[in-house]
């Protein structure tokens, strides 16, 4: 059984070849600024980057036929249950015109979708960006005209959910887990009885990451989007979801040079406020367990760095023991899910 993962982010777009249980062989197309920036939607990079994923896959000897299946990175649609979805007309029509943000991962099921036509397979998704298992309680804003929404890291942490699993040998289900997806991005949740009931939505909210902005001050805010800085809203959002972060401090969104500079007071600053954020996040989903959580699970880019590891687990050991999975994870996890579904030990769910 052999599967194809398409994982599409800003400045790449990452492929894995799935078989036995593995990636065996993970590709990252890289994309230049010139290539991108002319686009202002992401849904606008669709021909772009399908003719470079069929240059690239040819390149390297493969095509469409070779596999029996095709997993894409599940976008923010609408609110979704966990698990696998086969792609299909409405999926792709509603990822053209009805998603909740403008991101890159939009593009997989839809470019999923015409490789597997043209091989007489199916395209699928694996728990998108939109999974939402809130208690209504979480939904709750303080505005009715904008409710809290359920958009981050859902792919990884629920595949990072199963391999805790298999280590300490206790189910899913029978764990509260705070689990962190640490990245560009950043989703910090709370898992009850197998559910994520409550996440940070990672483009609005939470701390702030090395693009992102996290949860801004709603009157400084205000003044902002009316100070005649930005000409749109679509400009504003650019700003808040892609240049803001360490890179709007510090000018760069590489952590790793960063921290060989926090010798500079600003540097380290920065740093830690971010670190600083992540903890007090943890501290608001460990309220949401009321108290009760086995493990704090950390995953993602910067899950890496145990120099931030251990720094917030000075703020958050009296919660819980913290596990460590660094790394993205999201290619092995696309074609996990997909696998199972081929294999009849999960049922596809139809997308409505």
């Amino acid at each position: 059984m052999r599967i194809l993962t398409i994982n599409p982010g800003s400045t790449s777009t990452k492929i894995g070849i799935y078989s036995e249980g593995n990636i065996q062989n993970e590709f990252s197309i890289e994309h230049s600024s010139e290539q991108v920036s002319k686009f202002k939607r992401s849904i606008e990079q669709k021909d772009m980057r399908t003719k470079i994923i069929k240059d690239f896959l040819k390149e390297k000897g493969y095509k469409s036929s070779d596999f029996d299946a095709i997993s894409g990175r599940g976008a923010p649609l609408k609110p979704l249950v966990s698990g696998v979805y086969q792609v299909n007309e409405k999926m792709i029509y509603d990822l053209n015109n009805e998603v909740k943000a403008d991101h890159p991962s939009i593009l997989a099921a839809i470019i999923a979708k015409e490789l597997a036509d043209e091989a007489g397979i199916n395209a699928y998704i694996t728990d998108p960006v939109s999974v939402d298992e809130f208690d209504d309680i979480a939904r709750i804003s303080g505005m009715p005209e904008n409710p809290r929404l359920s958009l981050g890291h859902t792919l990884n942490m629920k595949a990072v959910a199963i391999r805790l699993e298999n280590d300490v040998k206790k189910k899913y289900e029978d764990m509260n887990l705070i689990i962190c997806h640490l990245g560009g991005g950043i989703s910090i949740s709370a898992h009850k009885d197998g559910r994520m009931i409550d996440v940070n939505n990672a483009n609005d909210d939470g701390p702030f990451s090395p693009e992102r902005a996290g949860g801004l001050p709603a009157g400084q805010l205000v003044k902002l989007c009316f100070s005649g800085k930005f000409e749109t809203d679509r400009d504003l959002k650019n700003y808040v979801n892609k240049k803001a972060g360490l890179i709007a401090y510090l000018g760069s969104n590489s952590l790793k040079d960063l921290m060989n500079k926090r010798s500079d007071k600003k540097v380290d600053l920065i740093i830690s406020a971010m670190v600083y954020q992540i903890a007090k996040e943890i501290g608001k989903m460990a309220t949401v367990l009321c108290g009760k959580v086995d493990y704090i699970v950390m995953t993602g880019g910067i899950a890496n760095n145990k120099i931030l590891m251990d720094e917030i687990n000075n703020y958050t050991s009296f919660i819980a023991n913290m596990k460590l999975y660094p790394g993205e994870g999201e290619l092995l996890a696309l074609g996990q899910g997909v696998e199972r579904v081929l294999q009849g030990k999960q049922k596809v769910i139809e997308y409505v």
